[in-house]
């Protein structure tokens, strides 16, 4: 799906879903399901900054758990923040080891496999090369060798189907690891010419390293992420409650503070859609 239907997503007729949404918040917030126990296991990519990544004190953080602890504050749920294979992810959920996918999860192309509550953040694929290199443009990359996360939206433009497909066949060799941390390295030696990768991270991953490496001004893609649960009656309840606690925090100011805290980290309050309560 393009970026032109993502955006849809966030305008008019996203407001009057929401304001549906709201007006049952309560009864979401107090309505019981089957299978959830009180225990809110978040499954995140800890390798996925700013979203979700273990912070120097050793502790998961990140500006998407930040949101479901306030979440769970409101609830009174306990947050089990539960780092996760990306590629397992599926399984974890629809077994239920996992209470969401709630990790910088971008909703188009994958509507009709979950239970999403409605976009709350728009994001951007972007492409990193080195400070050094030739390439100024997307068409640039002809012939050379890209790398990008196994099972990410990045890949998904770039493959077969994808809105990038054509500029994905044009590449040398289009590869994928499991994290981004190893495709800096590998940018960094020589081993890959360009990284497609979401902005925020691709902020993180740079850093103070803008010397080193420079984002191209042409975006790959829009997207908007939601959170992600069971594509079944109690996730669909879920994600309707956590939707309207987002709303909540936002009216309250929780949602531009968090922003504001991971802004250094590419984050923006003015990416944030979901509209308020």
């Amino acid at each position: 799906m393009t970026g032109a239907l993502g955006l849809a997503a966030c305008g008019s007729s996203t407001t009057a879903s929401s304001s549906s949404t709201t007006s049952s918040s309560a009864d979401a917030s107090s309505a019981s399901t089957t299978s959830f126990d009180g225990n809110f296991v978040l499954g995140f990519d800890q390798d996925f900054p700013p979203y979700g990544y273990v912070g120097n004190d050793g502790s998961y953080t990140g500006f998407d758990i930040d949101l479901a602890q306030a979440v769970c504050d409101r609830e009174g749920w306990t947050l089990v923040p539960t780092p996760i294979s990306w590629d397992a992810k599926d399984t974890l959920l629809n077994s239920g080891q996992i209470t969401c996918i709630w990790n910088g999860f971008t909703i188009e192309g994958r509507e009709d496999g979950y239970a999403f509550t409605d976009p709350y953040m728009e994001n951007r694929q972007v492409v990193v090369v080195p400070a050094s290199s030739d390439v100024q443009q997307l068409s640039d990359l002809a012939g050379k060798n890209v790398i990008t996360q196994a099972d990410s939206a990045a890949l998904d433009v770039l493959s077969e189907g994808g809105s990038q497909e054509e500029l994905g066949k044009s590449f040398g060799n289009l590869q994928t690891i499991d994290n981004y941390n190893t495709a800096f390295m590998m940018l960094e030696s020589g081993q890959v010419d360009a990284i497609a990768i979401d902005y925020p991270v691709a902020v993180f991953n740079i850093g103070d390293k803008t010397s080193e490496f420079r984002i191209l001004d042409e975006n790959l893609n829009s997207e908007h992420f939601g959170v992600g649960f069971a594509n079944t009656d109690d996730g669909a309840q879920l994600a309707k409650t956590v939707e309207a606690d987002l709303q909540v925090l936002d009216s309250e100011g929780t949602v531009k503070e968090l922003c504001e805290k991971y802004a250094d980290q590419g984050v923006s309050y003015d990416l944030w859609c979901l509209p308020k309560a």
